[in-house]
Parts: structure tokens; sequence; C-alpha cells
């Protein structure tokens, strides 16, 4: 849309919008709307919430944007939660310090906002959608990306080559790499991978989130009790009873979701079943108020109006993603990110609720400006592609055992044995894997295994239970090219390969 009247091709696996993560968002957009507050404060609580790794001058930037896109969703038709007087209902998230969550029906924002800018997008003519189509590859002349290697989405292809002079990675994070996440199903790393596998340099690898509620029904992907429940004074119990979030932090519930998710994930383990329990303080009125997380839980036969909510923690947001400079240029000339696919250096080593979708507003425009400049206004012709049979899909049973172990040695908690592990499946893996897609995907998993292995020290996100307390001299970001992850991988395989 910023771009506009310049020609934009956007490429989509699915219809527009339906393999999104953003339209599975439901906190809603983090933005210092209310008198009281500031996007100063907001940008204290970001560096905060980081751990140590923020860029301070980046949380500025975006949070002094907020405001901004925010009034510019609503003027596109974006129906937030106003109160009697006009103003924007907001709510308060995990390390917040202050009510400043504006949200969409509850629990709607994602799906609400997309829809918004959906709308728009296809009244654009400037703007060409093609759905059904995945980017599995990019192409390189000299020191530039020039172009995308498509092919067919849901059934196999040869990929098909199209040139272009700009090119924009928003393909979401890599939740799908874990065996429990929150994300869409196709959402595994490959957009990360696929760069990557270019040399682009990625940075925080080792920094993904697990959210601390995702409601515990046994679906793949799993259903989100939004944080904003906790936000309303929702509790988090065993199955005796207690309340353990009272002995892990002062802030209980809305302590960070890294140290919310670690005290659930324990309870899990231990097998004290944890639940989050609404019923004092939503009541019936979850039906309303929360529709996403009420028909989630009462199609798996719970009514959380009278029964607590089964929850486990979930692969939900990678910190982690392609490095790209204040601009949204990656470390690859002609290529630029934003999203999730993205690692900016406004989240740290754990980002604060909400900020995922500010994130993705913000360094949409910017990359769309930085584009602009580069890129002279110019007619295009429609795009047109013929894909011809070949190719396949990678095994399912593959990628299930790839992200079991993820989940096992990668997962909440982790310690050099589990690491190791893992390193250890994923190269035995990457031998003589030749599906690209799936080369993707363990480009991904390579990154994040081997930058958790070489951050010896607990911090956000990342928490080894062998280094359990932060090392200052390790506060800052990491940045790693996939040719020397696999190294450290291989020396890893052989040094456990070896005998005792």
């Amino acid at each position: 849309m910023r771009l506009a009247p310049r020609p934009v091709l956007v490429i989509s696996p699915e219809k527009l919008g339906e393999g999104a993560s953003s339209v599975w968002a439901q906190g809603g957009v983090a933005a210092a709307m209310a008198a009281t507050d500031s996007f100063e404060a907001h940008a204290r609580d970001t560096e905060i919430a980081g751990a140590g790794t923020v860029v301070p001058e980046i949380a500025q930037m975006v949070t002094s944007e907020a405001a901004r896109h925010i009034l510019r969703l609503t003027e596109i038709g974006t129906p937030f939660d106003r109160d009697a007087s006009g103003g924007y209902v907001m709510s308060r998230e995990a390390a917040h310090s202050a009510a400043r969550v504006v949200r969409v029906k509850g629990d709607q924002a994602g799906r609400e906002i997309m829809q918004s800018l959906i709308a728009t997008v296809r009244a654009t003519p400037s703007i060409q959608v093609l759905e059904g189509v995945m980017a599995v590859d990019l192409h390189q002349s000299g020191d530039r990306v020039t172009g995308v290697f498509l092919t067919r989405a849901d059934q196999p292809s040869e990929s098909v080559l199209l040139h272009a002079p700009a090119i924009l990675m928003a393909g979401g994070g890599s939740g799908g790499l874990f065996a429990v996440t929150t994300n869409p199903a196709r959402i595994r790393g490959q957009v990360i991978g696929m760069a990557a596998r270019a040399g682009a340099v990625i940075a925080d690898a080792e920094f993904v989130q697990f959210h601390p509620t995702a409601i515990a029904v046994g679906l793949d992907p799993a259903p989100l009790a939004t944080e904003a429940l906790r936000g309303e004074g929702a509790v988090l119990l065993n199955n005796m009873g207690q309340r353990f979030m009272l002995d892990e932090h002062p802030d209980a519930e809305l302590a960070p979701r890294d140290i919310v998710a670690r005290a659930v994930y324990r309870e899990y383990q231990a097998g004290r079943q944890p639940v989050l329990d609404t019923r004092a303080v939503l009541g019936a009125e979850i039906h309303e108020r929360f529709p996403s997380v009420a028909r989630a839980c009462l199609a798996a036969g719970i009514d959380p109006a009278l029964t607590p909510i089964p929850v486990a923690p979930a692969a939900h947001y990678h910190m982690g993603g392609i490095w790209v400079d204040r601009l949204g240029r990656t470390s690859l000339k002609g290529l630029w990110a934003c999203g999730e696919a993205s690692s900016t250096g406004l989240h740290g080593a754990n980002r604060l609720a909400s900020n995922g979708l500010l994130e993705a507003l913000v360094y949409g425009r910017i990359c769309a400006d930085d584009i602009g400049k580069e890129i002279a206004l110019c007619d295009a012709p429609e795009v047109t592609l013929d894909f011809a049979a070949g190719g396949r899909q990678p095994c399912a049973d593959t990628i299930a055992k790839l992200r079991q172990a993820m989940t096992d040695g990668v997962g909440v908690i982790r310690d050099k044995a589990g690491l190791e592990k893992t390193i250890s499946v994923i190269s035995e893996m990457s031998r003589n894997e030749e599906n690209i897609v799936f080369q993707n995907m363990l480009a991904t998993a390579t990154l994040i295994a081997c930058a958790a292995h070489q951050r010896r020290e607990s911090r956000g996100g990342h928490f080894r239970s062998d280094y359990p307390q932060p090392d200052p001299a390790q506060a800052q970001r990491s940045l790693m090219l996939l040719a020397e992850a696999e190294a450290l991988r291989d020396r890893v395989s052989a040094s456990l390969a070896q005998p005792a």
C-alpha cells in the first residue's frame, strides 16, 4: 500500500491472510495512546523485557510510531474497541507498566486488522496477489538478490524463477519447528532458512519465545489463551489448586513471558497439570469478551465459564531472524525483511507482549520507503506463472521427527547434552536431504540449536539449566552465518560419534 502506485506482487501460499500468524494474534497492538502514557515509557518497558539486548534507538523509534499506525488502521476501517466517549479501550499485558494494548472485539485484533488491510490491498490497482504459491529459494547475480524461485504451495511442481528489482521477506517465524506451537501450520522457519542459505546474516536465532498458556487439548497447532486473560485477573493453578506464580515473581501471572512459561513447564513436567482459571474474574463474560478462546475451549468440550482451561507452553514467537538494519535492509543487496522473519533489535531476548504486530506495521512502512528510493516508478505486466509437474513434498514423518527433536533439546529449558543431541539429529537429517522446503527448515533449526549451544548463559527466552544465570559479558546480540552454524553442527556431531 505504501509503495503504490509502484507495482507490487504479493506471494501467498494460502488465500491472502489465512496462513499468516498476524491473523491469529489475539492480544492486540501495543501503543501508548492514553494521556497518562508515553512512547518513552513503552520503549523503557520494551528494553526491560528484552533483558539487555534490545537496541535502544530501535525501541524509541518503533514505539514513537505506534499511535500513528493505530490512527491509520482506524481510518481504513479497523474497528478497535472504544469506550463511551470514543477513546480506545486498552488492556494491560505482561511486563507493561501501563494498560497500552489496543484491542479489537476482545481477542480479534489480528484478524480484524488483517481484514482491513486485505480489503484495501484488493482495491489497490498497483498490487497483484498470487495465492497458492510459495517461495522456496532466492536467485543471486553477483552480490545482489535478483529473483525468487516459486512453486505451487500444496502440490509438487517444478520451481519457476521470477526476477524482481527488490524482494521483501515477510513470511513469519519458526514456531512450527517445535512439536507444540501456536503458529499456523506452514510457519516452520522456511523464510529465515531461505535467506540463510543465500548467505544472509541471521541475528539472535537462539531467542525463541514460548507462550505460557497454549490451550492443551492435543491440537496442532495449539489454540492460544491470550495473555489479556491474565491481564483481566485470570490466575494459574496446578491440579492441587495452588497458585504457583505467587512464588515465582512479584508480578505473579503478569511476570515476563519467559518466567511464566518456565513455571508452567515445570508444573507440566512434574505431572501437576497447570490450568488457567478465568471463572472468578470473567465467568460467562468470557464468551462475549474473548470469543476466540471460548470457541477453542468449547470445541474441546470445555466451558471456560465453568471449568479452568488446561494450558502448556508452546513455541510462539521467534525474536531472532534475518538481521536487518534501521531501514529494513538485510546483509544481502536487493533483499529486505520485516515482521517475525526479521530481527530488528526491537525484541532483544524476550519480546514485550503485543510488540509483534507493532513491529510489523512500522517496518512494513520503513521497508517500503527505502525500496521506493531505489526503485523508479514504472509499469509492470501482470505476472502469470506456468508450473510444470515435478518435485515432491517433504516427508511428514521426517518433519515430525525434527519438531520433536527441537522440543526435546531446544525447548523451554535447555542444557548442553540436550542441545548436542538435537544438533546430532539435525546433522543426520542434513546429510542426504534434497527437498528444498525441508532444507530451509533444517537451516533455521541448525541456526537456533547452534546459537543456543554457543550462548552459555540464561537470558530472556533462552534458558540453560547448566548456565542458569545471565552473564553480563554476553549482554549483546548474536550474529551468525549458516556456514558457521553448519561447521559447529558438524563438530558437535563428530564429537558425539567418538567412542567414550
